[in-house]
């Protein structure tokens, strides 16, 4: 029983110490890691300036980058794909 209790109590702390470099605070995460979350179109045509039915033809048309379909009627796009093309949307 004692073996039992101090291999668990062992588990603990190994958990505790792998898991510590992940459990850091929003203010030392890396950029990255924020740069990747998922927009849909209200919010891609907003920070573009761009109406919705534009934002479709375009993404028809291959003029800006085809999104990922999470079911029949959401699509989203990557902030980072969607912050390069801005950045390169006037150029």
């Amino acid at each position: 029983m004692d073996f039992f209790i101090g291999l668990s109590v062992l588990g603990f702390w190994f958990f505790v110490a792998i898991n510590q470099d992940f459990a850091m605070n929003p203010a030392q995460a890396p950029a990255q890691q924020f740069q990747d979350s998922l927009l849909r179109v209200p919010t891609i045509t907003e920070r573009m300036g761009v109406s919705r039915s534009y934002w479709w033809k375009g993404v028809k048309e291959g003029r800006f980058p085809a999104g990922i379909k999470l079911s029949t009627r959401v699509t989203v796009w990557r902030a980072s794909e969607i912050d390069s093309l801005i950045a390169n949307f006037g150029k």
